[in-house]
């Protein structure tokens, strides 16, 4: 007699099939920083791979680390995906953030020191300081930098200073006893974050080299004692604190949000301490006595062979003119239609317009807020501000619009992270020139990057639009890669109308025709196309899905994918940074690949492509998979209709999905394996065969 045997079903909520996703960001800085070491980079783009490697993990300590220390103290046994305890997440970060530290500090002196060296790109050590180079550096100390350089002798009557983030100090021991006989025996110094940490010095007066630089650090270790007169300097060594630096907002507890927000801006800088760095050649003693005052464990200390402010060396960049070391430059294209059409508006009429950045040029973006501001039969302007930059063009566009008289309102949110005060300027600005400012909504960060312009047209009243998945900042349109769709589509200008309404009214949206949106329709719209394809693989039809995406977090959009792996559809995953879905385990995700792509622009696109049975759907968004986006912020989700803009897409996707130079493989344990060329096989670098094609 036979006896069935039953399968359980696989458990999708098994700890071990999700990444930590903060262990997940830190392997994503170790493939910036694996930049620095690539021989087919641009020497000098490689000291700026070192440099955003540092930067990043600055802000991974001042939000991240900083929330599960937070949790560690509110909830010890709260858990993620992964199951880790916060406890066990800082044990773990420890341990990993400290490999990547020790890796960036051996990349700059073992390989980027000796490189730049050869090209006469100098470091100059004090123990290498000749006659002339002192004697600048020295009268360079006492003009420069002793007048505003203010030391604090530690006693009863001085107590510790308050160290500002990520500030440049010194610890110093000193004997001696000073003009009123006082011997505290410790002093600290804080160099003003106005100054420049790395100096060039005079090729003609120190008789050295074209680009000969010194770390201030270096300096101040040099004179310090030019600051203790009578007294002895026995150890002068360099720290810096690192604080938490995300701010909380009470959203049930605010009548003000602009005021809180201001509120809680002025104690940004004297947050909880999160990390300490400290020079490696300190004594243990002063290391102790730093970790006792900032009350930290040995676990968030980071003993540093080098400057503590790497990021800082960026400055290099804009003060070596060598063309030759550097990413060779590019003129942006413009799409033929808008070249051929001065009218931006007539272009969009004829058809849709996509713009694929920093490859083709941010301009035609301005220029339709430009003349949206100067036609006179254009009515209104709407228009979302995320990040905007300095001196925006868009900003004065939207001003000289409002004094034209013209109906400008604009959403602007004011918590968007470490932009906080330049948003606060910029509404002030806005509100002066008679336009409309308001901060989204409480509670969700508006997140969508949406411009709407009305125009009448004859007895018509026509909505123009413009949606991105990057922000309206004319900067990072050149060094993102981002996606912007103009259009005059009229559901297309119903729904984006209607999502403005929602952010200004506060009233309720009805049905949307064309858009996904946050907190609404977005996650649940993806997960059934995410079913969909689901079931055209149980009924035999070719499924395949494509998403492209900076962080892939979110844990029912995870499973979804788990579920489609698991019926044979094929999955094309592109995520930048944190992904938590673990590709390649039996039975569960061996349809899934999962590829970062790290290269010239920082990889900003969200994509989101089904096969559908030949259908095929391409959507466009400024939502990742993350809990934030779905279900925290105000996003769209636009879909690319026009085949020949779509396939564009595809076609961009599958160069991504066939790099072989500077695409990079999750492996099942959460490490990554760069994509090597094959013998016989060509060379792939997406990026630059995109800008190579639209060039052309």
């Amino acid at each position: 007699m036979n006896t069935a045997v039953t399968i359980e079903p696989i458990n999708l909520q098994n700890p071990e099939f999700y990444i930590n996703r903060d262990l997940s960001l830190l392997e994503f800085n170790k493939r910036v920083l694996a930049q620095a070491t690539n021989e087919n980079v641009p020497l000098l783009e490689r000291l700026n791979y070192l440099c955003i490697s540092s930067s990043n993990l600055d802000e991974f300590f001042e939000v991240r680390v900083a929330s599960i220390i937070e949790m560690a103290t509110i909830d010890p046994k709260a858990g993620g995906l992964d199951g880790l305890s916060p406890r066990e997440q800082l044990e773990k970060i420890s341990v990993h953030a400290r490999q990547l530290v020790n890796e960036q500090y051996q990349v700059l002196n073992e390989v980027l020191i000796p490189k730049l060296a050869e090209e006469n790109i100098r470091f100059i050590r004090r123990s290498d300081w000749t006659e002339a180079q002192h004697k600048w550096l020295s009268r360079y100390f006492n003009e420069e930098l002793l007048p505003i350089l203010s030391p604090v002798g530690l006693d009863s009557a001085h107590p510790f200073p308050r160290i500002l983030n990520k500030s440049l100090n010194f610890i110093i021991s000193l004997t001696g006893k000073d003009a009123f006989g006082r011997n505290s025996g410790r002093a600290v110094l804080q160099a003003p974050r106005g100054l420049p940490r790395v100096i060039k010095l005079p090729a003609n007066e120190t008789l050295g080299g074209e680009h000969d630089f010194v770390f201030l650090s270096s300096i101040i270790h040099a004179f310090v004692s030019e600051l203790f007169n009578g007294m002895t300097v026995k150890g002068c060594y360099q720290f810096r604190v690192t604080r938490n630096s995300d701010f909380y907002v009470d959203d049930d507890a605010i009548d003000d949000l602009l005021l809180a927000v201001q509120g809680e801006l002025a104690m940004r800088n004297y947050g909880d301490e999160v990390r300490l760095e400290i020079d490696a050649a300190c004594p243990d003693e002063t290391v102790s006595f730093l970790l006792d005052r900032f009350e930290m464990n040995r676990e968030r200390l980071f003993l540093i062979d080098g400057p503590v402010n790497l990021n800082r060396i960026q400055d290099i960049n804009a003060l070596v003119d060598r063309p030759d070391l550097k990413f060779a430059p590019f003129k942006p294209s413009i799409p033929p239609q808008l070249a051929r059409n001065k009218d931006i508006f007539a272009a969009i009429k004829r058809h849709d317009i996509l713009l694929h950045h920093p490859f083709e040029a941010f301009s035609p973006v301005v220029e339709f807020i430009r003349q949206a501001a100067v036609a006179p039969d254009v009515l209104a302007i709407k228009q979302t501000l995320y990040r905007a930059g300095a001196d925006s063009p868009i900003v004065a566009a939207l001003i000289k619009a409002a004094r034209a008289g013209k109906e400008v309102t604009v959403v602007i949110e004011l918590r968007a992270r470490f932009d906080e005060k330049a948003n606060i300027d910029l509404a002030a600005k806005l509100q002066e020139a008679a336009v409309h400012v308001v901060y989204g909504v409480v509670g969700y960060k508006t997140h969508a990057k949406m411009c709407l312009v009305l125009k009448r047209e004859g007895k018509e009243l026509r909505n123009y639009v413009h949606l991105g998945t990057g922000n309206y900042h004319t900067r990072t349109a050149e060094l993102y890669t981002d996606y912007g769709l103009f259009s005059c589509d009229k559901d297309l200008g119903e729904d984006v109308r209607q999502v403005f309404a929602q952010l200004t009214s506060l009233g309720k949206v009805t049905k949307l025709h064309k858009l996904l949106q946050s907190p609404f329709t977005l996650h649940k719209g993806l997960l059934e196309k995410i079913e969909r394809e689901i079931n055209h693989a149980k009924a035999g039809k070719p499924a395949k899905i494509i998403i492209k995406v900076n962080s892939l977090v979110e844990e029912q959009a995870i499973q979804a994918l788990y579920r489609a792996s698991q019926a044979g559809v094929e999955i094309k995953l592109m995520v930048r940074g944190v992904c938590c879905l673990r590709p390649n385990i039996v039975g569960v995700s061996e349809n899934i690949e999962v590829r970062s792509i790290i290269g010239r622009f920082l990889e900003h696109a969200r994509i989101y492509a089904f096969a559908n049975d030949g259908n095929q759907e391409v959507y466009a968004s400024s939502a990742d998979l993350m809990n934030r986006n779905m279900f925290r912020r105000v996003e769209v989700c636009f879909p690319i209709e026009s085949k020949r803009l779509s396939n564009r897409i595809l076609h961009d996707l599958d160069l991504y999905l066939k790099d072989n130079s500077q695409a990079w493989l999750l492996q099942a344990d959460g490490s990554y394996l760069p994509c090597i060329q094959a013998e016989n096989e060509p060379l792939i670098r997406a990026q630059t065969q995109i800008l190579q094609e639209l060039q052309a």
